[in-house]
């Protein structure tokens, strides 16, 4: 496995997170609503009716990172409360998590794209130091990354996130793992084995095996 959990016939993606770590002072969490509503580092705060940051527990050992503020979020200021978050928060429950007390859930980038589109990559790595810090302060043990964006936000690989989903990656000394976007489940409902849906259920039973278990990721020459 290549570096930042990338396959070795992937082509080599930065980590949009790698500068922005070593970035100048940011806040904590504490003051990052108040610095992500004034930010203006790109056009998406043009459109926005608030900064979306988190939900969630800061002191969770998971965090759920989905790609950006649907109109949903945008208007109450809380990520992932529409109908593809509602379908998280059951899907997190039937393995026994809750995602108000088990998790801390945020978005890649924390201001809506118009009509919902996918953020660019110069959108997401403007809000990349903002999600550095809130990685740093929460200094989760286990990442989920739902969909093809956040894959690529956080770990910088582009695409194949039906390849790449259901597998575990060291990253920075925690463990991360891709699943399906659970819009994309909202599109493709059946929970046959082998669907999509069932194949996420699996990939969250194993997240739940991995809090459990308690280990770090072997250290990384």
């Amino acid at each position: 496995m290549a570096k930042n959990g990338a396959m070795a016939g992937d082509p080599p993606q930065a980590s949009l997170l790698g500068a922005a770590f070593s970035a100048g002072d940011t806040p904590g969490l504490e003051g990052l609503q108040g610095s992500c509503q004034q930010c203006r580092r790109c056009d998406l705060a043009a459109g926005r009716q608030q900064a979306v940051i988190s939900r969630g527990d800061p002191a969770a050992r998971l965090m759920v990172i989905g790609e950006g503020p649907g109109a949903q979020e945008d208007a109450s200021g809380r990520p992932f409360v529409g109908r593809a978050g509602q379908l998280l928060d059951q899907m997190l429950a039937s393995v026994g998590l809750d995602s108000e007390r088990d998790a801390y859930v945020c978005n890649v980038v924390k201001c809506r794209p118009p009509d919902n589109r996918k953020p660019t990559a110069q959108e997401m790595a403007a809000c990349a130091p903002w999600l550095a810090v809130q990685i740093g302060a929460v200094d989760p043990a286990v990442v989920l990354l739902t969909g093809a964006t956040a894959l690529e936000g956080v770990l910088g690989i582009k695409g194949g996130i039906s390849r790449l989903r259901g597998q575990w990656h060291p990253w920075q000394g925690r463990w991360v793992m891709p699943v399906f976007h659970p819009s994309y489940l909202l599109r493709n409902p059946s929970r046959e084995q082998g669907s999509p849906k069932w194949l996420t259920w699996q990939d969250l039973k194993e997240v739940r095996r991995r809090l459990e278990q308690d280990q770090p990721p072997p250290p990384t020459l």
